[in-house]
């Protein structure tokens, strides 16, 4: 779909085209504070909302007070920190195949897949997403945390169809499908916009030289066509030392490592030099309505 993309939105089809999304907003005031600070003095242009998260509510004020800024909804369904606890938006007596015994969300995409009924995963989903609308949110896009929704093939047809009712474009990609297990060419229907590359830093780079070096190959290395690098910026403080104990990979020092990279000048200019060419998921929003 869009095999022209770059084209269609008035670039040459040499162009990369990229979003720069934060990923886990609403998860702490940490997390907060580094992402509203990416968006406006850095070269992150979008992000999403984790709508269960206690710390929801700030950014959801910072997104309706700031509608110009892309943002989307991060349907969660996991919750992977040790101590750091969160569950559904729903009372866990409508949902109880989401939690684990003490009432949260389980911790892998393994666990849900075993416990999760299909009926209670659309329920949960849409709630969020009629939350996030109830406080004034505009989202472009709809995502996922973990990516959860590729847990099992008919959570994937929920995020699909949720996607096609609320009119919002999903983050689809091959790259993700095969994280989470799901064979790609099984799950993906006809006309799915497919964002052709996704890149997330893999453990064996969470050191912070080498998680460095990882975002500037991806920058060396970039196709032409879309392609999209989820960060996770956080401050290495206190807080986020706490929600992230025992979690290196995402860990605190990990995302201070994405909020200093994406917020460097020196890196910002090499956008240019690359013919790399920021657009958000809004852009894709206005295209696809274009050409219905």
């Amino acid at each position: 779909m869009y095999m022209d993309l770059a084209q269609e939105l008035g670039f040459s089809e040499q162009t990369k085209l990229l979003i720069i999304h934060a990923d886990d907003a609403g998860l702490s005031h940490s997390e907060n504070m580094a992402t509203v600070k990416s968006l406006k003095q850095g070269m992150v242009n979008s992000y999403s909302i984790m709508v269960p998260c206690p710390w929801f509510y700030e950014m959801a004020v910072f997104a309706s007070n700031n509608p110009h800024i892309d943002n989307g909804i991060h349907l969660t369904l996991t919750c992977e920190w040790e101590y750091y606890k969160f569950g559904p938006v729903l009372p866990v007596s409508q949902v109880p195949s989401l939690v684990d015994e003490d009432g949260y969300f389980f911790k892998k995409r393994e666990e849900l897949r075993e416990h999760a009924t299909p009926h209670d995963v659309e329920k949960e989903l849409e709630a969020q997403i009629q939350r996030a609308f109830k406080f004034g949110l505009q989202p472009t896009h709809i995502d996922s945390h973990m990516y959860s929704v590729g847990a099992d093939p008919e959570f994937f047809k929920i995020y699909r169809r949720l996607g096609e009712k609320y009119e919002l474009p999903v983050l689809m990609s091959k790259d993700l499908m095969k994280m989470t297990g799901l064979n790609p060419e099984e799950n993906f229907e006809k006309g799915d916009f497919l964002v052709e590359n996704v890149y997330c830093a893999p453990f064996e780079d969470f050191q912070p030289e080498m998680l460095s070096n990882y975002y500037s190959e991806v920058f060396e290395n970039l196709s032409s066509g879309l392609n999209i690098i989820l960060i996770h910026p956080a401050f290495d403080d206190e807080e986020m030392r706490g929600i992230t104990v025992n979690h290196p990979n995402f860990g605190s020092e990990w995302r201070q490592v994405d909020f200093n990279f994406f917020t460097n000048e020196i890196d910002q200019s090499t956008l240019k030099e690359k013919n790399i060419e920021l657009i958000t998921w809004e852009d894709i929003v206005k295209l696809i309505k274009r050409n219905k």
